[in-house]
């Protein structure tokens, strides 16, 4: 089963995100903000990390870098979902190692269509 980490700070939008991949058939932890998202990692390999990058504590850009640190998550695709549409913001978050940078509000469909076609 392909397992993915949502990280977002607004409840509604993880439930939201958590029951769409699964029923898209992903194993779906869930992380309030970057430091969770870092104590999963910890015991949670997974294919995919959707990361939002207002976010208490550690935010997305911050988790991004340390995650893009870890030789052991090398092949872990990362999408910003954010509300931030600012192009030094979305470039921001490529030149930190981003694989994909989707803007709230978005499609659900098309978000789990863009993850698939990541890690597939």
């Amino acid at each position: 089963m392909k397992k993915i980490i949502i990280a977002d700070d607004e409840h509604k939008i993880l439930m939201s995100l958590e029951y769409s991949f699964r029923k898209s058939g992903y194993e779906v932890f869930i992380a309030r903000d970057g430091s969770e998202v870092m104590d999963l990692l910890k015991t949670e390999i997974p294919a995919a990390v959707l990361l939002d990058i207002m976010m208490p504590n550690l935010d997305g850009y911050e988790t991004l870098q340390q995650i893009r640190a870890e030789e052991q998550l090398k092949d872990c695709k990362i999408v910003i979902v954010s509300a931030k549409n600012n192009p030094a913001d979305i470039q921001k978050a490529y030149d930190l190692g981003a694989d994909a940078y989707v803007t709230k509000p978005y499609s659900i469909k098309k978000l789990l269509q863009q993850v698939d076609e990541l890690i597939t």
